[in-house]
């Protein structure tokens, strides 16, 4: 029982909710963190993102159990390597898209919709999307993207649109960068050909990838400058220091966060941009200062 309860667990991937940390953008940069009605609403739908994201994932190790047998390290996934039956991984999916649904529902129709369209998204990805070059890397995208206004849709307040454009090549940048890292990796291992773990690998080029790689890093770093720059404070702060475009101070650690993502992909370490985050020490150290640093900013300095 024990191992089959730790099965599922590992099927429902919690590592991967890091990508749902996303929600909480808007109530962060807002100003409205300490508004404990907002950040429960938040955290709700943090939950409610969680559930649906784990149904999907679960449901995708079940559709992809034989291709996942040829790949290097999927191969030991639990459904996979037949640690966890078919029947009961469609029947723990299905519970929590269930669950996950109906805590989305009672935070408003919305964030409902949202999440209709997020769980359908994921679905559609795992179904057929993903076969598709280059709409694979929109479909990644554009879940990170429901993530980001899932967030308005919680709290009713709104992210500058600087902002957005800057969430929106981040995901851009990591789902490309995923692809990246994934044809290094499989290129590192003899017999095992891209098609044979992932049907539209074969249809992208090193040379593809690394111009997509490199288009949109810049579009992350010029947009996340312009949000620095152009956005008014939001908030005034505990310091009552001179009104000024504090946040640029946070641009360094997003530069080097950008240049260290890239490192890594071309090392065939990109494939898991959550599993990097928590294991690559310089990597989450930018992350969290960056975070201190905004959340000095906003809730420390004003501005």
């Amino acid at each position: 029982m024990v191992g089959i309860l730790f099965a599922i667990i590992k099927t429902a991937r919690p590592r991967q909710w890091l990508k749902n940390l996303a929600l909480f953008s808007t109530v962060l940069l807002t100003g409205h963190v300490f508004d404990d009605r907002l950040f429960m609403l938040t955290f709700w739908g943090f939950v409610s993102f969680c559930l649906l994201s784990s149904s999907n994932y679960i449901f995708n190790d079940v559709m992809d159990a034989s291709r996942d047998r040829k790949h290097p390290f999927k191969k030991f996934r639990p459904v996979a390597s037949g640690l966890l039956s078919v029947p009961l991984a469609l029947g723990v999916s299905l519970i929590f898209v269930i669950v996950g649904l109906a805590i989305a529902r009672s935070l408003g129709g919305t964030f409902f919709i949202l999440s209709l369209l997020f769980i359908a998204l994921q679905y559609s990805y795992t179904l057929f999307l993903k076969h598709i070059s280059v709409i694979d890397i929109l479909a990644i995208t554009a879940a990170y993207f429901l993530r980001v206004y899932a967030g308005e849709a919680a709290t009713g307040y709104h992210i500058s649109v600087w902002l957005a454009l800057a969430a929106l090549s981040l995901a851009l940048f990591l789902a490309i960068g995923k692809r990246r890292a994934e044809l290094t990796l499989v290129q590192g291992y003899k017999g095992v050909l891209p098609h044979d773990t992932r049907v539209s690998l074969s249809h992208y080029s090193e040379k593809l990838l690394d111009t997509y790689t490199a288009m949109f890093a810049n579009s992350t770093f010029i947009t996340y400058a312009f949000y620095t720059f152009l956005e008014r404070p939001v908030y005034r702060g505990a310091f009552n220091l001179p009104e000024r475009k504090w946040m640029m101070v946070t641009i360094p650690f997003v530069l080097y966060g950008i240049m260290r993502y890239m490192q890594l992909i071309y090392e065939g370490k990109g494939e898991s941009p959550e599993k990097v985050l928590t294991s690559d020490l310089p990597l989450l150290s930018t992350v969290i200062l960056w975070g201190a640093s905004v959340f000095l900013v906003i809730y420390g300095i004003g501005g």
